[in-house]
């Protein structure tokens, strides 16, 4: 069965374009009524033009997501980065405040910034890449978040799969299936993580993919949204891709970038397959959490077919494979 978005009752369709204008304007600025919205589906994100100055980047966080504390503590983080010279984007600040609310919006400005998806191609650039992460990392392990999530397990599996199994996602034919799979998995994700109780956890971008990445000279770092307390390999894992040999060879390049800045504890290897499992539940949990957001439907048409609900399990029995690798 296919599942259609009921007429859209969502808070984000009250966010007009004339709205997005006044809440710059709110912030101190005179906008020159350019206005561009960026491809963003957790949050809603726009360029805007800027009477005689360059356009910014507005982003409205999604209401009911973050607390204000949470939020702030993830402009503090980016600004701590920024003031260490990492090149990360962070907020830009009015009469001392990043964060501003209007019309039940909460939103900060950012400046615009060029760049492409980073193709890490080759050793000097995975190189680079390390050395930056090992910084942020660096400044990460100075302090503790109060307010922001902690990396859990059965929050992104266990509660995740018992969602689309709950609110019946998962299509009646694969069901036994996939349940039979998560509980394979997720048995050895618990595993996984009971052998690296002892490492050490710190401030995280979290969601540290290549398209969180802007490449022109160097890696320009964006999108704190998930930022979390984790174990330092979840900054690293996702950047890795291609076979066994190719993965061991890209983490070679990255930890010897990393080692110049951070200590790096090679018992945390033993999570990567482990993180990338929780991904793919938790990745499938968010569009089915999002799904009344219309700008899912629209962005993500296949999610609610139930090939796609056939290749997530496939997917899974190759993840359960590679545990044994």
């Amino acid at each position: 069965m296919i599942r259609v978005a009921e007429p859209s009752t969502h808070p984000y369709s009250r966010l007009t374009p004339d709205l997005v204008i006044v809440s710059v304007e709110a912030a101190g600025l005179r906008s020159d009524g350019r206005f561009l919205a960026l491809n963003s589906y957790e949050n809603r994100v726009y360029q805007v033009g800027i009477e005689g100055a360059t356009p910014l980047v507005v982003k409205f966080y999604r209401p009911g997501r973050w607390t204000t504390a949470a939020i702030l503590e993830e402009h503090e983080f980016a600004a701590e980065l920024a003031a260490a010279e990492i090149p990360v984007i962070a907020p830009l600040a009015h009469e001392r405040r990043t964060l501003f609310e209007l019309e039940g919006f909460r939103y900060a400005l950012y400046p615009r910034h060029g760049g492409r998806w980073p193709e890490l191609a080759n050793r000097e650039d995975r190189v680079r890449m390390g050395r930056f992460l090992g910084r942020i990392h660096g400044i990460g392990a100075r302090r503790e978040f109060r307010h922001r999530a902690v990396l859990d397990w059965r929050t992104m599996g266990l509660d995740s799969a018992r969602y689309l199994v709950d609110n019946d996602w998962v299509p009646s034919h694969l069901l036994p299936a996939y349940t039979t799979l998560c509980d394979d998995l997720l048995g050895l994700v618990e595993q996984r993580f009971e052998a690296a109780s002892g490492v050490r956890v710190l401030r995280l971008h979290g969601d540290c993919h290549p398209g969180n990445v802007l490449w022109t000279d160097g890696p320009h770092f964006v999108d704190l949204d998930d930022c979390m307390t984790g174990p330092a390999v979840q900054d690293l894992w996702m950047l890795l891709s291609g076979r066994s040999e190719e993965i061991a060879a890209q983490l070679r390049d990255y930890l010897e970038g990393y080692a110049e800045f951070a200590d790096f504890d090679y018992r945390e290897l033993r999570l990567v397959e482990a993180l990338r499992t929780l991904r793919q539940i938790h990745y499938a949990a968010w569009l089915a959490r999002r799904w009344e957001d219309p700008a899912f439907p629209r962005a993500f048409p296949w999610f609610s077919e139930p090939r796609y609900w056939e290749q997530h399990v496939l997917d899974l029995r190759e993840q359960l494979a590679a545990f044994d690798e």
